[in-house]
């Protein structure tokens, strides 16, 4: 357990959430490697957000470092993750035939 400094759990809440910030707008670099497809893109950007959100989240306590809760947590992540990177991902595939088409008009 982190000791009951509420200036030292302050601190650290606020540097993991800039590390979570940073590593959250870094990962994108990930959709932008051309060579690669879309399952690799898509595994190493799932799988750097999964283990940077756990550390932190076990690291400032939010939640217990035990299996059942990071079981539930791996699940409602996973289904988030994957829930909003099809939503993306067909809005943009969308958006790309409907750009295609205007201009082969």
């Amino acid at each position: 357990d982190m000791p009951e400094q509420p200036a030292l759990k302050i601190f650290t809440g606020i540097i993991t959430t800039y590390i979570l910030a940073f590593v959250q707008a870094g990962v994108t670099v990930f959709n932008q490697i051309e060579h690669w497809s879309i399952c690799k893109s898509l595994l190493c950007h799932f799988g750097t957000l999964y283990i940077t959100y756990s550390l932190c989240y076990i690291f400032n306590l939010w939640i217990p470092f035990k299996a059942e809760v990071l079981g539930v947590f791996t699940v409602i992540f996973a289904v988030g993750f994957f829930a909003i990177w099809g939503i993306d991902y067909l809005c943009v595939r969308n958006t790309s035939k409907t750009i295609n088409e205007k201009l082969s008009d």
